[in-house]
């Protein structure tokens, strides 16, 4: 299957980006290659592309698209989470822009076998993004109690019927194994109720991101590589992301926040004491979205969200 994804908020991306001709730029989540090809066709002899991406099918299709670039573009199969230690391998220790899509792509969603959607009936319960790991969907529906089900459910897709849900699931497995996206999606619908269901989005929407996100630790390693991404910024660099849930919009507005402003000391303190510095400044107060062109020629867009950190130049004493 031809790996296929449409970038999302792409000139608005790159714009925000401002890309240097001669600049070094990641991209933590490489896909198909759409952003990082509109990056390279900015960068000079002496600028440097490092892609990042955990799809094996990623990387296939992006090297293709990108090997027009040479030297300028390096691919590397890994989680953005390693990005530090990955540059410094390659002699990188600092960035003039990152950028993450935490987006999943259209090829995931629409191969059966990937497991993602629940509009497949006989797809494999998978939905790792880096299928060299063992966990699984079907590890996670199987083998997790109830308690850990309902908190998966409730957290992750924001389920007001998680504890319901996880409940349906654990008789349903003591029965049969649950093996399909199908026999899950079914599962899904029998809990929640009539008139719920009536209404709305699809019922297992939210029931699918929640064990989508387990499977692959996406909200933990976010919150986790979001202060190294921003320390990895030369002075003056940006680091943009595009979420598509409010989970990881709040995880990445809370992080360019504290950046932004990371004194602890109390309120009634006439003047801060904790010594914490700002690391840069938030470009973005509000969010940037999509132009309606763009949600109605890309529905999967209509969610997204770009936000944009910058670093400060330099430090209060003048100093880089």
């Amino acid at each position: 299957m031809e790996f296929r994804h449409t970038s999302v908020l792409l000139k608005e991306t790159i714009d925000a980006l401002q890309v240097r001709p001669d600049g070094i730029y990641v991209d933590g989540t490489l896909g198909g290659g759409g952003h990082s090809e509109a990056i390279a066709e900015k960068l000079s002899e002496g600028g440097r592309l490092i892609g990042i991406d955990q799809d094996a099918a990623a990387i296939e299709a992006a090297g293709k698209r990108l090997g027009e670039f040479g030297e300028r573009v390096t691919i590397i199969r890994s989680n953005y989470s390693d990005m530090k230690t990955r540059l410094m391998m390659l002699g990188i220790t600092a960035a003039d822009g990152i950028l993450l899509d935490l987006g999943v792509s259209s090829y995931q969603l629409d191969d059966a076998e990937r497991g993602f959607t629940y509009r497949e009936e006989d797809a494999p319960l998978d939905m790792r993004m880096d299928q060299r790991q063992e966990y699984t969907a079907r590890e996670v529906v199987n083998s997790c109690s109830i308690e850990d089900l309902t908190r998966i459910i409730r957290e992750y897709g924001e389920e007001k019927f998680a504890g319901r849900i996880a409940r349906f699931i654990v008789n349903e497995r003591e029965k049969h194994p649950i093996e399909t996206t199908g026999q899950l999606t079914q599962i899904v619908k029998d809990a929640i109720p009539a008139k719920v269901r009536a209404t709305g989005r699809h019922p297992a929407r939210r029931t699918f991101q929640a064990i989508r996100i387990e499977v692959n630790g996406e909200l933990r390693v976010l919150r986790e590589s979001l202060d190294d991404m921003i320390d990895l910024l030369k002075p003056g660099g940006r680091l943009c992301i595009i979420t598509f849930h409010s989970l990881e919009d709040r995880i990445v507005k809370d992080a360019f926040r504290r950046a932004e402003n990371p004194c602890i000391c109390p309120p009634e303190f006439p003047v801060c004491v904790c010594g914490r510095k700002p690391k840069g400044s938030v470009i973005t107060k509000k969010p940037i979205l999509p132009t309606e062109e763009e949600m109605e020629q890309n529905p999967r867009s209509k969610s997204a969200k770009l936000r944009v950190f910058e670093k400060r130049e330099t430090d209060q004493d003048g100093s880089d």
